[in-house]
C-alpha cells in the first residue's frame, strides 16, 4: 500500500494541472474569439496596422529592443559578475518557458537555475537573486498604480477603480517595505517572522500534502545578512534598473498607440500609463501563460473606453501590436538561447565555474565572505513570482 501512495497522490495533482490548463486555454480562446472582436473586428485592426509609417515602425522596434534589454541590466545589477550575454540567455530562456507553458513560472525558475548553476552560481546566491528580484518586482507592481493615480490627476479625474487599486497597492507596499526594513535591521524580528512563516507554511504543506520547508527562521536570518550586504552596495542600481525596465515596457505601448494614429487628445499618455499599471498588477496572478488574453482584453477595454467607440480599431491594433513585439520575440529567441546553452555553451560563457556569481556578502564576524548556503536551509524560491515581460 505504501508503494501505491505516490501514484495515488499524484493523480489529484495531475487532475488539477489538467483543469488549470483547460481553464487557461478556454480563457485565451474566449478572449481572442469573442471578447476582442466585440471591441473591433480583426479586419479593421489589420487595416489600422497597415497604416503604420516607417518612422513609427522604427520607433516601436527601438522601444521593444530597449524594453527587452532593460531587464538584462536588472539581472546584472543583482549579479554583477554575469556577462550581458549570460543575463540575456537567462532572461530569454526563462521567458520563453513562462510565456508558452501552463505553470510556466515554476518551470522558468528551473531553467534559470540550471543555466546559472552551470556557470558556477551557488544555491545561496541563486535564492538571494530570486528573492531580491522578486521583492523588487512586487514593490514596483504595487507602486505603479500609486504613481499612475498621481499622473492621472494632471489630465482628468481618476476613476474609482484606479483610486481603489492605488490605495490597496499603497497600503500593501507600505506594509511590505516596513516588513523588509525590520527584517534587514532587526535580528529578533527576522527570527520571529521566520517562526511565524514556518508555522504558516507547515499548515499549507499539510493541505498540499507536501513536506514542509526546512528551518525558515534560519533561512530568513541568512537572507537578512546577505541581502543587507547586497542592498547596501547595489540597492540603488537594482531599484533604478527595475523601475526603468517597467517604464520602457510602457513606452512600447505608448509608441504603438501613437503609431496607430491615436493622439494625445484621444488617448493621453497619463491614461495609457494608468491602464498599463493596473493591468500589470492584475496579471501578477498567473491566470494564463504570460498574461495572454488577460493583458490584451484589459488594455483594449480600458483604452477603448477612454478613446471612444470610433477609435476601437486603432486601440485594439495598438494593443495587439504592443503584445506582438513584447511577447512573441522572447519565444524563438529564448528557444535559441536554451539550445545554444545546451549545445554550444562556450558561445555564452567562457568563464570558469564559480566565477559568475555575485560578490560574496560580508557576514559579521566572518572576514572570508559568505559561504554557499545549504539548499535545505534556504527559503523556497517559488514563493515569489517570476518577473514576466
Amino acid at each position: 500500500m505504501t508503494r501505491d501512495r505516490p501514484a495515488t497522490e499524484g493523480r489529484p495533482r495531475r487532475g488539477r494541472q489538467i483543469l488549470r490548463t483547460a481553464a487557461s486555454a478556454a480563457l485565451i480562446a474566449a478572449t481572442f474569439g469573442f471578447a476582442i472582436p466585440r471591441i473591433a473586428s480583426y479586419h479593421s485592426v489589420w487595416a489600422s496596422i497597415q497604416l503604420l509609417t516607417w518612422p513609427h515602425s522604427l520607433l516601436i522596434a527601438t522601444a521593444a529592443i530597449a524594453s527587452m534589454t532593460s531587464y538584462w541590466i536588472t539581472i546584472r545589477a543583482v549579479l554583477p559578475r554575469l556577462r550581458m550575454r549570460q543575463a540575456a540567455s537567462v532572461n530569454l530562456g526563462s521567458n520563453a518557458v513562462a510565456n508558452t507553458l501552463p505553470a510556466g513560472g515554476a518551470l522558468a525558475m528551473g531553467v534559470s537555475w540550471a543555466m546559472l548553476s552551470s556557470w558556477g552560481l551557488s544555491t545561496g546566491d541563486y535564492v538571494l537573486y530570486t528573492l531580491v528580484t522578486g521583492i523588487w518586482n512586487v514593490f514596483t507592481l504595487l507602486g505603479m498604480p500609486v504613481l499612475a493615480l498621481l499622473v492621472m490627476a494632471t489630465a482628468t479625474r481618476p476613476d474609482a477603480v484606479l483610486i481603489t487599486a492605488a490605495s490597496v497597492g499603497l497600503a500593501v507596499l507600505a506594509a511590505m517595505v516596513t516588513g523588509l526594513g525590520l527584517l534587514l535591521r532587526s535580528q529578533a524580528f527576522a527570527l520571529r517572522a521566520g517562526r511565524a512563516l514556518q508555522r504558516l507554511l507547515a499548515v499549507v504543506s499539510r493541505l498540499a500534502r507536501r513536506p514542509p520547508p526546512a528551518d525558515i527562521a534560519g533561512s530568513l536570518s541568512s537572507f537578512r545578512d546577505r541581502a543587507g550586504a547586497l542592498l547596501a552596495t547595489r540597492g540603488g542600481r537594482i531599484t533604478a534598473a527595475t523601475v526603468a525596465s517597467y517604464l520602457t515596457l510602457w513606452l512600447v505601448l505608448l509608441a504603438c498607440l501613437r503609431g496607430t494614429g491615436l493622439s494625445q487628445a484621444q488617448v493621453p499618455w497619463q491614461t495609457s500609463f494608468a491602464a498599463f499599471a493596473f493591468i500589470r498588477l492584475l496579471t501578477a496572478l498567473p491566470l494564463t501563460p504570460g498574461g495572454l488574453g488577460v493583458t490584451e482584453l484589459g488594455l483594449a477595454g480600458i483604452l477603448a473606453a477612454s478613446a471612444g467607440p470610433a477609435a476601437g480599431a486603432q486601440v485594439t491594433a495598438a494593443v495587439l501590436l504592443y503584445r506582438a513585439v513584447t511577447y512573441l520575440p522572447s519565444i524563438p529567441l529564448g528557444a535559441l538561447a536554451i539550445l545554444t546553452w545546451r549545445i554550444a555553451p562556450g558561445l555564452i560563457s567562457t568563464r570558469a565555474p564559480g566565477r559568475c556569481g555575485p560578490a560574496p556578502a560580508a557576514v559579521p564576524g566572518d572576514s572570508s565572505g559568505a559561504a554557499p548556503a545549504d539548499p535545505r536551509s534556504m527559503p523556497e524560491p517559488a514563493l515569489l513570482p517570476v518577473p514576466k515581460r
